[in-house]
């Protein structure tokens, strides 16, 4: 008999309706294995995923729907109706409607998030233009995420099968970015990369690479000062910490020589120098997770890709790994947990033992 109580929930937030959300999430969940290791929920619209599901032509899928996520059936994908009945669908557009259909879904996946009514949660692509509102003034999901949790840091971080990588400066516009590259804040997301590599990776001593922020890593401040000003100092101070980084690195130079491949994380200054370079190498399966969060965030690194929405060529590799690194990551932590209890010296009735045991 196949054990269901101890199966991870998943909840999928169904994106921008108008862009390839629906056809992923149905390319992904009609793989029958999927509900063997865990309990898909979907957040959307019972009558916007069958529009999708006949645009694309995909036949013998549906989903169970339920109106909580207690409710779930643990052998079935489920979805949970969370927008109103007459919402449109307008293939490959940006519309106000698409948006908030895409707020209302993430809305509430949140809510069971923070409240542990999903174990986990899996974030489709919305169109930040579209989702735009005085409901949600982000730049993107990371920013989010972060101020319903009431987080102080996060990272953006990317993950396929030959790096991970984060970023200081996420989702801000260019000329913002040498404000943001300070000393702490090189610091701040050096500590939360190595402590994502502990705790949802179970890397231990794991090695980061620091990417300078001028061309050539400033080559001794002749191209800027910044390496040697925050960069190397932010670095010093984490090794002082006991975190092993290296750096910093010229970035065309790291990524060039395959250099990346010898790091288990890969730390840049800004979005497009860390993500280029990510996203010409992983892009078909690469993960973005954002670090940092007491919840566990997953998503895809494509967007909305309006231009081929409905049409039935949008590829799920990318989704399914960002469902399957989920799962992993909710797994690492609860061993870290059980880990940390035990070296902490505390015992199944979490009674404080005389001597707790220490270990380097």
């Amino acid at each position: 008999m196949e054990n269901t109580e101890n199966k991870i929930k998943v909840g999928i937030t169904h994106g921008d309706i108008n862009g390839i959300g629906y056809e992923i999430i149905i390319k992904t969940l009609s793989d029958k294995r999927i509900n063997e290791m865990c309990i898909p929920i979907v957040y959307g619209s019972p009558k916007l995923a069958a529009y999708h599901r006949k645009a694309i032509n995909f036949e013998n899928f549906s989903l169970n729907i339920i109106n909580s996520a207690d409710e779930a059936n643990p052998k079935r994908p489920n979805i949970i109706n969370c927008v109103n009945e007459n919402t449109r669908i307008e293939l490959g557009r940006s519309t106000p409607e698409a948006g908030e259909a895409a707020y209302y879904a993430l809305e509430k996946a949140t809510e069971d998030l923070i409240n542990n009514q999903i174990d986990v949660l899996l974030t489709a692509p919305i169109n930040k233009k579209s989702i735009k509102s005085d409901s949600f003034t982000f730049p993107g999901h990371t920013e989010y995420f972060q101020t319903k949790t009431n987080t102080d840091e996060v990272l953006m971080l990317m993950l396929g099968e030959h790096m991970r990588i984060g970023v200081v400066a996420g989702h801000v516009p260019v000329r913002k970015i040498p404000e943001i590259i300070t000393e702490e804040n090189v610091l701040k997301k050096i500590r939360i990369l190595n402590q994502s590599l502990l705790e949802d990776f179970a890397i231990r001593k794991g090695k980061i690479a620091v990417l300078g922020l001028n061309p050539h890593a400033g080559e001794e401040g002749v191209i800027g000062d910044e390496e040697l000003n925050i960069i190397s100092p932010a670095i010093k101070k984490a090794r002082e910490e006991g975190i092993m980084a290296i750096g910093p690195y010229p970035a065309d130079g790291f990524f060039g020589s395959g250099a990346f491949r010898k790091f288990d994380a890969v730390l840049a200054m800004y979005h497009d120098q860390g993500l280029t370079a990510f996203k010409a190498i992983e892009f078909d399966s690469g993960v973005n997770f954002t670090a940092g969060l007491p919840i566990i965030r997953t998503s895809p690194v494509h967007g909305t890709a309006f231009e081929i929405a409905g049409e039935g060529k949008a590829s799920p590799n990318s989704f399914r790994k960002a469902l399957y690194t989920a799962i992993d990551i909710f797994k690492n932590r609860e061993q870290f947990k059980n880990i940390s209890k035990n070296i902490l010296g505390f015992d199944d009735k979490d009674t404080a033992i005389d001597e707790p045991i220490i270990t380097d």
